[in-house]
């Protein structure tokens, strides 16, 4: 049975694009590689998670797909009456003048369909009908061939080049450009199938997989950056995870969970060459079970006098 992208993510076919990417983040945080190491089916379903949102995320991709253009893994489907080498419903099928159930034979042709009308108006210099040679098509190059490939989510942010194993046995870097989304396709000329008019191209998907603590937001990268009471309340250097590698923060005193710190130059590679952000939002940790604390706030008198909901019009 034919794999169904909305059942992969358990969503409705009518779901908006906000349940499908709940839906998408959900999945492929229960079943990353990072926390599944060695888990071949968790790996799996993580592939097919991001597979399918890949292609439901794109407005252009998912109507395709709904509209039966494309299957679940992104490839054209045939146009109805061609079937698998040959024209179906018209005659021509692979073989060549075949007999039929129950006497009499129907004409197929067993090579290229493109072929037929150099067939019927002859080859080279003229044929039967005296066509000219100049309309004879030019000889065809060889398939595309398609191909996914998955890129980690700091190698995407700072456009790192991948090593992508074709079909053909070579091993090649393929070069990420800037402006790098997921679903955005990459052609490698010459890559393909050879053919007597040359050679195809390798026609490269790409899919950003997701990260166990980033977040993508357009060119930006989102962090919740855990903190110290200490730290806030008293102000702190503190390091800080980014895809080019940790860098220091410094946290203001008296920060409250919920800023958002900006550090300038540390998100996605923009299409003009330039980086996005990083946003830190700072999440105070209390320790568990901590009686020094507790006692602390237990006598903090100032603090029972105070009301943060005051603006929301909770007294």
């Amino acid at each position: 049975m034919a794999k169904d992208l909305y059942s992969i993510l358990g969503v409705a076919r009518g779901a908006s694009a906000a349940d499908i990417k709940k839906a998408y983040r959900k999945l492929a945080k229960a079943n990353h590689p990072d926390t599944h190491a060695g888990d071949a089916a968790a790996l799996a379903r993580f592939k097919d998670v991001s597979a399918a949102y890949t292609i439901l995320s794109d407005p252009d991709e998912r109507g395709k797909y709904d509209r039966g253009e494309i299957d679940a893994d992104g490839q054209p489907k045939a146009p109805p009456g061609f079937g698998g080498g040959g024209f179906s419903g018209g005659g021509f099928e692979r073989g060549f003048g075949n007999a039929q159930p129950g006497g009499g034979s129907r004409f197929e042709f067993g090579g290229d369909p493109g072929d037929i009308f150099s067939e019927l108006f002859g080859r080279g210099g003229g044929g039967a009908f005296g066509a000219d040679p100049r309309m004879r098509a030019a000889p065809r190059k060889g398939q595309d061939i398609a191909y996914r490939l998955n890129v980690p989510f700091e190698d995407a942010a700072v456009l790192k080049p991948q090593r992508i194993a074709l079909r053909n046995g070579k091993t090649l870097d393929l070069k990420l450009s800037p402006g790098l989304e997921s679903g955005k396709q990459v052609r490698m000329g010459g890559q393909g199938d050879p053919g007597p008019g040359g050679v195809g191209d390798a026609l490269v998907t790409i899919d950003i997989m997701p990260h166990r603590f980033f977040t993508r937001d357009g060119d930006d990268i989102r962090l919740d950056l855990p903190v110290r009471l200490g730290e806030a309340v008293l102000g702190a250097k503190v390091r800080v995870p980014t895809p080019d590698g940790p860098v220091m923060l410094g946290v203001p005193a008296g920060a409250t969970s919920g800023r958002t710190l900006r550090l300038r130059g540390r998100g996605f590679t923009k299409a003009d060459g330039t980086r996005g952000d990083l946003l830190a939002t700072l999440m105070i940790d209390l320790p568990p079970e901590d009686a020094e604390l507790r006692s602390f706030v237990e006598r903090w008198a100032s603090d029972a006098t105070r009301n943060p909901r005051s603006a929301l019009g909770v007294d």
